[in-house]
C-alpha cells in the first residue's frame, strides 16, 4: 500500500477539491441582513434568475388565464373541429348534395331528421372532444343525463304546446285564425304525428345544443352568462334570416325566444326544458295546427287553416312567430316560468369551473323542478 499517495490526496488544498462543481457566487458588498441564506445571496447576485422572460409571460397571458386556455381560444378550437367534420361530410356527400341544391320550399320530416341528426351528432362529437381536452364531463355543456332530465323535458313540452295553442286561440278569437279542416286520413294519422315528433325532437336538440351548448358554456366562463346569451341569441336570429318568407319582426321574435331559452338554462341548469319547449312549439304549429314555421309549411300537417287580418296580427307568411302578439306572449311565459321555477340551479356546475371559487345560488322557496 502506498501511504504516500494517500497522504497526498488527503492533504490536497481545499480550494482545489471539487473545482468546477459549484458555480462562483459574487458576494454583495456590505454587511448582510440577519437571516440571509445562500439562496438569497444567489438571487441578489443574479437578478431575474428563475423568472420567465417578459415575452414568455405576455404569450401566456394572451393564451391562458389563471387556470386554463382562455374561452375565446377554446371556442376557436371547437369551431375548427366542427368545420373539419362539415368539410369531410361535404366531400363524402358531394354527389347527394349536388342533386339537392336549391332553396327549401317545404318542410319535410325526413329531411329534418337527416339534417338535424347530422348537425346534432357533429356538435355532440366536437363537444365530446373538447370535454376530453378540458377534462370536463360533456354533460356540463347543457345536456346532462341525470335524475330530472325527463321531467324537465316533459314539462317544457307541455309549456311549448300550451304556448302555441294559447297564441292561436287569441288569433281565433280575433278572427285572424280559422281552423279549417282535417287533411290527414288512415295511416297518415299515425305516420305523420310520429315522424314530425321525431323530427322536431332532433330540431330541438340540434338547435339548442348548437346555440346554447358548448359555446354558451365556454363564453360564460369568459365574459359572463348574459353577455354570452345575448351574443348567441343574435347569432340565432341571424341564422334564421335565411329562411324564405322571414321578416324583421319575425327575427326579433326569434331573438326574444332565444333569450327566454337562455333564461330557462340559467334557472334550471340544463337545456332539457328548452329542448322540450322548442320541439313541442314547432310540432304544434307545423303539424297539429298546420301554420307556417319560419315561413315554411310542413308536408303532412293535420289541420288546414286560413288566416285573415293584418300581418302584424297573424304573422303573414312567417306564421304565428311573426305576430306582434308573440312578444307579450313570450314575456308572459317567462314571467310564469320565473314564478314556477323559483329555485335556481347552478350553471355552470361548480365542478366544471376551474381556478375560481364558485358560490352556489341561494335556494328560495317555491316548487323545485
Amino acid at each position: 500500500m502506498n501511504f504516500e499517495d494517500d497522504h497526498d490526496q488527503r492533504t490536497e488544498p481545499p480550494e482545489q477539491a471539487g473545482k468546477g462543481d459549484l458555480p462562483s457566487v459574487e458576494m454583495p458588498a456590505g454587511p448582510l441582513p440577519e437571516g440571509t441564506t445562500l439562496a438569497d445571496i444567489g438571487a441578489i447576485s443574479t437578478p431575474g434568475a428563475g423568472q420567465p422572460s417578459a415575452q414568455s409571460s405576455l404569450m401566456r397571458t394572451i393564451f391562458f388565464n389563471s387556470a386554463e386556455l382562455r374561452a375565446g381560444w377554446r371556442f376557436l378550437i371547437f369551431v375548427a373541429i366542427v368545420a373539419c367534420l362539415v368539410i369531410t361530410l361535404n366531400i363524402v356527400g358531394h354527389h347527394f348534395r349536388a342533386k339537392t341544391t336549391g332553396q327549401m320550399k317545404e318542410l319535410m320530416p325526413q329531411l329534418l331528421m337527416i339534417f338535424d341528426s347530422v348537425t346534432f351528432c357533429f356538435i355532440l362529437l366536437a363537444s365530446f372532444i373538447m370535454s376530453r381536452i378540458e377534462k370536463r364531463k360533456v354533460g356540463a355543456y347543457g345536456l346532462p343525463l341525470r335524475r330530472g332530465t325527463l321531467r324537465n323535458f316533459s314539462i317544457g313540452a307541455v309549456w311549448g304546446f300550451a304556448a302555441i295553442s294559447f297564441l292561436l286561440g287569441v288569433l281565433w278569437m280575433a278572427h285572424g285564425y280559422h281552423v279549417g279542416y282535417v287533411g290527414l286520413h288512415g295511416r297518415q294519422l299515425v305516420y305523420y304525428p310520429l315522424a314530425w315528433g321525431v323530427a322536431f325532437l332532433l330540431v330541438g336538440l340540434s338547435e339548442e345544443f348548437t346555440f346554447r351548448g358548448y359555446g354558451q358554456f365556454t363564453f360564460t366562463t369568459g365574459i359572463g352568462f348574459w353577455p354570452a346569451a345575448i351574443l348567441f341569441s343574435l347569432l340565432f336570429g341571424y341564422i334564421h334570416s335565411s329562411n324564405p318568407g322571414e321578416h324583421f319582426i319575425g327575427l326579433v321574435q326569434v331573438v326574444i325566444i332565444s333569450l327566454f331559452f337562455c333564461f330557462t338554462l340559467w334557472r334550471t341548469g340544463t337545456l332539457w326544458f328548452a329542448v322540450g319547449y322548442h320541439a313541442a312549439w314547432d310540432w304544434g304549429q307545423t303539424f297539429f295546427y298546420g301554420t307556417p314555421d319560419s315561413g315554411l309549411l310542413g308536408r303532412g300537417h293535420l289541420l288546414n287553416p286560413t288566416f285573415t287580418g293584418p300581418t302584424w296580427l297573424t304573422g303573414g307568411s312567417v306564421g304565428p312567430e311573426g305576430s306582434y302578439l308573440n312578444i307579450p306572449l313570450v314575456l308572459l311565459v317567462a314571467l310564469l316560468f320565473a314564478l314556477v321555477f323559483r329555485q335556481r340551479m347552478p350553471y355552470p356546475e361548480p365542478s366544471a369551473i376551474k381556478g375560481r371559487p364558485v358560490r352556489a345560488p341561494a335556494v328560495r322557496a317555491g316548487w323545485i323542478p
